[in-house]
């Protein structure tokens, strides 16, 4: 099976290019503007994403440039991120800690319940990609990246993709009152994707993807963990069905899976810090940590 991987860099006059990469790393130009319109011909033409793609670069050259050499953006830019919480078990037991809540609490719930967690995270504006500053609060004392992988789903609900999300998240403030969630999860540049769009089709198994987060702070590295979407509680389909359960959604649209990798509660991110997040077969998120109003 050929992996293939969406992309978009930025090219010498500024303007975005979306690419596809071949597993030899080489990169191909697509003459479509973005994802979205990738899904939207592939619909019409009864394809599917990668068959879309392959023949759309028949006969084309790949560019110049090595991927490593390019100044990558966010892969789309979907006009509504959701994200599911409490999806693994380590997540479940430290939304209990924070909340300071030894059992039966609603994390234990809704970790359980038939009905899952799911919150809008972020909106199109406050998505950034790869190398952009992830903001922190200023009024947030105890503050972490949550690494997840995000699934690209199509409008009907299909999904056609996979990519890497960084669920920014003030812990302190979700575990003062449930009620604080979304103040919890959505303020300014809150969320990053990227690097690369991994289209489904093309993959082997998405249950069996290694994910680790790096975190270095004066150039030493002050956090690592891994885990792997094995340990996931939910399949992916069934998050999606809630997700659709009476609301609509556009193409593009994101919905990150939930975490299994959780620092030390003593540990808060701080500005200067720089997060890295790797999935198998997508690539590395990178992103240096700012205060939000410290952003431009």
């Amino acid at each position: 099976m050929l992996r293939l991987k969406i992309i978009r860099f930025k090219q010498k006059n500024e303007k975005p290019q979306l690419a596809v990469v071949l597993e030899d790393e080489k990169v191909y130009p697509l003459q479509d503007g973005s994802f979205q319109m990738v899904m939207e011909k592939a619909a019409e033409e009864n394809m599917t994403c990668s068959e879309y793609v392959m023949e759309t670069i028949r006969g084309v050259a790949p560019i110049d440039q090595q991927l490593s050499q390019l100044a990558l953006l966010a892969p789309l830019i979907p006009e509504e991120t959701w994200a599911a919480g409490v999806t693994y078990l380590k997540s479940k037991e430290a939304r209990n800690r924070e909340a300071k809540i030894e059992k039966d609490s609603y994390y234990d719930k809704v970790y359980d319940a038939k009905r899952p967690e799911i919150f809008l995270k972020s909106t199109a504006r406050r998505i950034v990609g790869p190398d952009e500053p992830v903001g922190i609060r200023t009024d947030s004392n105890w503050q972490i990246p949550e690494p997840e992988l995000a699934l690209v789903i199509r409008e009907d609900g299909e999904i056609v993709g996979y990519t890497i999300g960084n669920d920014m998240s003030s812990r302190d403030i979700e575990g003062e009152n449930p009620l604080y969630l979304p103040q919890a999860k959505m303020w300014k540049n809150s969320c990053s994707i990227g690097p690369a769009i991994l289209l489904a089709d093309t993959v082997t198994d998405p249950y069996d993807l290694n994910i680790e987060c790096r975190i270095k702070r004066d150039g030493q590295w002050v956090f690592k963990g891994s885990a792997n979407t094995s340990m996931l509680k939910r399949r992916y389909e069934e998050l999606v069905d809630f997700l659709l359960h009476d609301n609509d959604i556009v193409s593009g649209t994101t919905l990150l899976t939930g975490t299994c990798i959780v620092p030390d509660d003593s540990f808060t991110l701080e500005e200067g810090d720089e997060i890295e997040i790797e999935i198998d077969q997508i690539g590395i998120l990178r992103n240096p940590v700012k205060m939000a109003n410290h952003i431009e």
